[in-house]
C-alpha cells in the first residue's frame, strides 16, 4: 500500500465516519449505510484511482436517493 492510497483511505473513512453518525442521528439510512462503505472500502482497493472513483460515488449516494 502506498503513501497515496492510505492517505485517500483515511481521508474517505472519516469522511465515512461523519456520514455514518448523521445517518444514525437522523435516521437517515443512506447516509448510514453510505458510511459504512466508505469506512470499510479502502481495505479492499489498493489503486489511487479506483479508490477515488469508489469514493467519490459512495459519498454522493446519500445526494442522489434521497428519502
Amino acid at each position: 500500500m502506498n503513501t497515496a492510497s492510505l492517505l485517500w483511505s483515511m481521508v474517505f473513512s472519516t469522511i465515512g465516519f461523519s456520514y455514518f453518525m448523521y445517518g444514525k442521528k437522523q435516521k437517515h439510512s443512506m447516509a448510514l449505510y453510505a458510511g459504512i462503505g466508505l469506512m470499510v472500502f479502502s481495505y479492499f482497493i489498493e489503486n489511487v484511482w479506483l479508490t477515488l472513483a469508489v469514493g467519490s460515488a459512495l459519498m454522493a449516494l446519500p445526494f442522489v436517493f434521497k428519502e
